[in-house]
């Protein structure tokens, strides 16, 4: 099987992940979720998912689509395309598997993943991270991780139309 191949294996759509997340639980895999827009993937990208990955076995990333992204962060973004960030999320070895949302917030695909390990960054409180009560009310944890300073897209985008 080519590398390709097992990149675009992970991109799923919802049928898919259930089916996965099926044999991955017979499996008695920890399975940790996470999401964003990741739009230019940066170094601050690589920290958060590589950490938030140590949290368990399988890594699960919900991935805001070309219209959430630019409801979020405005008419210049995403600057990559929803296929291109996901395909770039996908190559990352600790990355088990990508779905696109289109929704406000994540909460209904979480409702689907039922992780046991709700993941985002350290501007935010636990207890305020959408899906705490879905995954705390299976005796999951929610955790977050700080970033890394001087990492953003937004300050990415910016030296680029400054230059």
């Amino acid at each position: 099987m080519s590398h390709l191949h097992n990149i675009e294996k992970k991109l799923m759509n919802s049928s898919q992940l259930i089916d996965q997340l099926n044999v991955w639980q017979k499996e008695g895999c920890k399975i940790v979720f996470s999401n964003g827009c990741f739009d230019i993937l940066h170094l601050g990208h690589i920290d958060y998912l590589a950490r938030a990955a140590d949290f368990g076995d399988k890594m699960v990333i919900g991935l805001n689509t070309d219209s959430s992204v630019s409801k979020i962060k405005g008419p210049t973004r995403p600057i990559n395309d929803e296929r291109s960030r996901a395909m770039v999320l996908a190559a990352l070895e600790f990355v088990s598997a990508i779905i696109l949302f289109d929704e406000p917030t994540p909460y209904e695909l979480i409702r689907l993943v039922q992780p046991d390990v709700l993941v985002k960054g350290a501007d935010y409180k636990p207890e305020d991270i959408v899906g705490y009560d879905i995954v705390t009310a299976k005796g999951g944890s929610v955790k977050t991780i700080p970033f890394v300073d001087g990492y953003s897209t937004t300050r990415i985008e910016q030296r680029i139309r400054n230059a």
